[in-house]
């Protein structure tokens, strides 16, 4: 007998993507090589929000930092326990505002235990804007949008989508 899925809701994909979230601890970030190449590694978000904006930190001498800092354009994999699926597209920027950092910063012991300091020339604190993020059921093979606050139902506006 074939698995079959169950009808979603589309009231509520943002409950069901975030439950995703909170239930995946380590999504696969995918970035683009010098070459042109895909790269894609498991990563430890540092914070959530609502809207989908996810906080990743990083450290300058790893090969991410350089291949975000060519091309911002990032995707987030999340799989749940259940094989249910988020994918988060969007790009990464650098936070550079302070009170952000240290609130990260005050939440994260182990960025403590190993950085030292918020200032360690070392650590990258990147935030991913999302552009468009989906969710998949179990055995559905259908992609749904999640809407995105402000951005109708698909979730994408120009301004926001740095899709292709």
């Amino acid at each position: 007998m074939k698995p079959r899925s169950e009808p979603v809701d589309p009231a509520r994909l943002p409950e069901l993507a975030r439950a995703v979230i909170a239930a995946a601890k380590f999504p696969m970030l995918a970035t683009v090589d010098p070459d042109g190449h895909p790269r894609v590694r498991p990563v430890s978000p540092v914070r959530v929000d609502e809207d989908f904006t996810i906080y990743v930190a990083n450290l300058a001498s790893y090969h991410k930092t350089a291949e975000i800092a060519a091309n911002p354009r990032v995707e987030l994999a999340y799989l749940s326990p259940e094989h249910d699926q988020v994918r988060i597209s969007g790009r990464a920027e650098v936070v550079t505002e302070e009170e952000t950092l240290l609130a990260i910063w005050e939440k994260n012991p182990l960025l403590r235990q190993y950085l030292g300091t918020p200032d360690n020339p070392e650590l990258v604190l990147y935030r991913l804007v999302p552009a468009r993020v989906r969710f998949m059921r179990e055995w559905a093979l259908q992609y749904h949008e999640v809407p995105l606050a402000g951005q109708g139902e698909t979730g994408l506006t120009p301004e926001r989508n740095p899709l292709p």
